[in-house]
């Protein structure tokens, strides 16, 4: 890969000489302006104001336009003699936890490549540094013409570095978040977490851009003159949600018929204990009069029927022991009996 800036790692007393390498790339299809009438190409000209004559890219300077209006110029001299210690270096001020990093400031990615055999012992002693502290670094930058703010981590055995916007480049969301009040139901928010947990994670790695390959595939096709792929109906949906459960419902039940066969799926089925004994509780407390007088008349007869099992078992008890006693002094009398005949 081809580096677009070459400098060095400022890690306290250590320098560490590197390349700077785009991460990213764009595969966006880009759109040339033609004349609709014959299909001739649009350009544009850089034409002087002042003497109407076109200017070539050699003859092309910057300046700043001062608020009346005026032009100051701006030679690449100027701005290559400014006390910049970041200009040919990517300046480590702190190491932070990588959470503490708000993704809304994260910018473009970049690769920092060992430039040389002699920075790769330091390379290695930041990147292991990192990895053991599980931190990311904080640094500052110049790149194009303008000082910059880093962050630096370990992306498997190389350090990348995100250019971070500026803290008070990030607007404040004001006006932003809904005006109307609106509570959200524990069932609803159920419906949502068994949802989210049927939806499960993803392989980054297994999406794509559906609309490029659209347009790659109209392209070609109008390129063989051939008429463009038949649109295939969208799936229904973009209307209002009437019924929030019902739209939660039939997503769930949605989801779970896309998965694949054989995952496992989130059941919508019983609630956490805590919710649960929650619920319970509301319920109890919101029993109607007629309700407990139910509840009351069916604790009575349950009462009753209980009373008189036991009733029954403690009289069928208490016969078998009279009947055994009797049985015994009977036995008793009988050989009493005999003895007094034999004796005779």
């Amino acid at each position: 890969m081809r580096s677009i800036w070459n400098g060095a790692i400022s890690f306290g007393l250590v320098s560490i000489p590197i390349k700077l390498v785009n991460a990213t790339e764009n595969h966006s299809i880009s759109f040339r302006q033609i004349h609709k009438a014959d299909g001739g190409r649009i350009r544009y000209k850089k034409v002087c104001e002042l003497d109407g004559e076109e200017v070539a890219t050699p003859e092309i300077g910057k300046a700043y336009e001062d608020a009346d209006g005026s032009m100051i110029p701006i030679t690449d001299d100027d701005l290559a003699a400014l006390p910049l210690p970041t200009a040919k270096t990517i300046e480590i001020v702190a190491f932070v936890p990588a959470d503490s990093i708000d993704p809304l400031q994260m910018d473009t990615a970049y690769y920092l490549s060992a430039a040389g055999v002699p920075a790769v012992k330091p390379y290695t002693l930041l990147r292991e540094a990192l990895k053991r502290s599980q931190k990311v670094a904080v640094a500052k930058f110049a790149l194009r013409g303008r000082e910059r703010l880093g962050m630096l981590r370990v992306v498997e055995d190389v350090i990348a570095m995100h250019g971070l916007l500026w803290p008070d480049e990030i607007r404040a969301p004001e006006g932003v978040a809904p005006e109307t009040d609106v509570t959200v139901r524990e069932a609803e928010l159920d419906l949502a977490d068994a949802l989210m947990d049927t939806l499960g994670s993803v392989d980054l790695d297994s999406l794509h851009d559906d609309y490029r390959v659209a347009v790659e595939e109209m392209i070609a096709a109008k390129a063989e003159g051939a008429p463009p792929p038949a649109l295939e109906p969208a799936a229904g949906g973009g209307g209002k949600v009437l019924d929030l459960m019902a739209a939660l419902e039939n997503s769930v039940r949605a989801a779970k018929e896309g998965r694949a066969e054989g995952e496992e799926v989130a059941e919508v089925t019983r609630l956490p204990a805590k919710k649960t004994a929650k619920r319970a509780a509301s319920k109890k407390t919101a029993a109607t009069p007629a309700a407990k007088k139910t509840a009351s008349k069916s604790a009575s007869k349950t009462a009753a029927k209980s009373a008189r099992k036991s009733t029954t078992k403690t009289a069928a008890k208490t016969a078998a022991k009279t009947a055994s006693k009797s049985a015994s002094k009977t036995a008793a009398k009988t050989a009493s009996g005999g003895r007094k005949r034999a004796s005779a």
